[in-house]
């Protein structure tokens, strides 16, 4: 098989691992931050974007009957793929976090009950849960829905009065206005009588339930930083909540919430003191050094074939060596891709290359570079271009060619998409040095330089630079990642 038809050949899979759900088990790495996942010993998983808790997320849905076994019963509070259910509050949010502490309270019962009924519990305590909660119309006896379910609580939400106050017709008894008996606090006597339920005792039920059956429960959530892209309040009032109810919920043995999130959002909802995040200790944040990512490098090269067949490698051999899977990876690629004495190795550039400005390479960026690469390499050598030399598959042409694809899409649909009030501030640096301080950034900027030093500070909170220089004399320098999408010049602004 020539190079080109083994390139054709090959794939290093997506970045995003929603659109890689079969393929994502054969080269997922089984690390201690899986392990510690998946037998429950950690609650909450911290990491940047791209960093891999999507992956984890997949991995347990699909290890469901692995859970099971152990008399887990796994739901996930939100799709895989499409749009996400929760950005219904982007558009239609909640108006406070009390109200947010509702909504989050209600749809957990919402999935608990739908899955009670899925996984046939029948006892006494999970009957009278079902039947409040059908009552109520916040169960689904269809197919299961995050999003169809999540719009019966947020309506309910609204309607309710979660002051606790409840006007009744006097002459009737009945609520006026709305006929949900599902309280956050707990109803006064006359309430009980009329059949008024608090949250927490739907809960204890729960809990009766799972015990008589002896099951747990996992309530797992991810995507929630698409849900509150667009409002930094919305943002900070619907995962404060979110946490307050994983705290009180910690407390109960049947059951436990995996929340899957972004350690910059955490950062930014903590910011100014948050006193429930004294609670939450059953945490870990993924982090990916040099070794990690070779791993996962060269576990995605020995999922082909073609290449297992090329260079006659065994995955299991070569997987047990840190030394072997470098040498494999030199065997496909290229030393060096800029050539010289003191010039880094390949691998070294390729992680420089996808870091961002706080230094940390996530494996989005990466295997984008070498699908990118890949593609490139093809074309190169179906429009006649001379086959990468000795056994290498990768010419550093490729490599380089590669680069601006990732930068723009990495600038575009991470940094600005997610940061857009901080779009100005990076447009404006289109065309200039890599290096900047705070007084030619004032220039640029047109402000004054102590509100310049706080717009820097801000974008390398967000990882467009990195700090450099003394505390009386301080630089900030743009790294590879975003300087082709700006068309940035490398050199020190004067």
């Amino acid at each position: 098989m020539s190079k080109l038809d083994t390139l054709r050949a090959i794939t290093f899979g997506s970045r995003i691992a929603e659109d890689e759900l079969d393929a994502l088990e054969s080269y997922f790495v089984e690390t201690e931050h899986w392990r510690k996942v998946i037998s429950g010993d950690v609650d909450v998983v911290y990491g940047p974007k791209g960093s891999g808790k999507s992956a984890i997320y997949q991995l347990l849905r699909k290890k469901r009957d692995d859970l099971k076994a152990r008399d887990i019963l796994p739901a996930a509070g939100e799709t895989i793929r499409g749009t996400p259910a929760f950005e219904l509050l982007v558009t239609d949010p909640p108006s406070s976090e009390e109200h947010f502490r509702g909504l989050w309270n209600l749809y957990f019962l919402s999935l608990v009950g739908s899955a009670l009924r899925a996984y046939k519990i029948d006892n006494i305590y999970a009957r009278r849960l079902i039947t409040t909660l059908d009552e109520a119309g916040l169960i689904t006896s269809g197919e299961w829905s995050p999003r169809r379910m999540l719009r019966s609580v947020l309506d309910y939400v609204k309607r309710f009065d979660f002051t606790g106050e409840i006007k009744i017709n006097p002459s009737t008894g009945v609520p006026e206005g709305f006929s949900g008996k599902i309280t956050l606090r707990e109803p006064a006597r006359d309430k009980v009588k009329l059949g008024y339920v608090s949250v927490d005792t739907l809960w204890k039920l729960f809990d009766e339930a799972l015990e008589d059956s002896r099951k747990r429960f996992w309530i797992i959530l991810d995507r929630l930083d698409v849900a509150f892209a667009d409002s930094t309040d919305l943002e900070t009032n619907g995962l404060r909540a979110l946490f307050r109810v994983y705290r009180d919920l910690s407390a109960r043995k049947n059951i436990a919430v995996k929340i899957f999130l972004r350690d910059d959002i955490w950062a930014r909802i903590t910011q100014g003191g948050f006193r429930e995040a004294s609670h939450v200790t059953r945490t870990l944040t993924i982090t990916w050094d040099r070794q990690a990512l070779l791993n996962l490098v060269v576990r995605r090269l020995l999922y082909n074939d073609a290449i297992r067949a090329r260079y006659h490698v065994e995955s299991e051999i070569v997987l047990k060596s840190t030394a072997e899977q470098e040498y494999l990876f030199y065997r496909v690629f290229p030393p060096q891709v800029d050539k010289g004495k003191g010039k880094s190795t390949t691998l070294d550039w390729l992680l420089t290359r996808t870091a961002d400005g706080t230094g940390q390479t996530a494996p989005r960026e990466l295997i984008h570079l070498l699908s990118s690469a890949r593609d490139e390499q093809i074309r190169l050598l179906e429009i006649g271009g001379s086959e990468p030399s000795g056994e290498a598959l990768f010419d550093p042409i490729a490599l380089k060619a590669s680069l601006p694809q990732v930068s723009k899409v990495r600038f575009e649909q991470t940094l600005c998409a997610e940061h857009p009030l901080l779009k100005p501030l990076l447009m404006a640096l289109q065309g200039k040095k890599t290096q900047q301080t705070p007084a030619t950034l004032a220039r640029i900027w047109a402000v004054d330089e102590v509100e310049a030093m706080a717009k820097a500070q801000k974008l390398s909170e967000v990882g467009f630079f990195e700090k450099r220089g003394s505390r009386e004399q301080p630089a900030f320098w743009v790294p590879f990642l975003y300087r082709d999408a700006l068309q940035m010049v490398q050199g020190v602004a004067k």
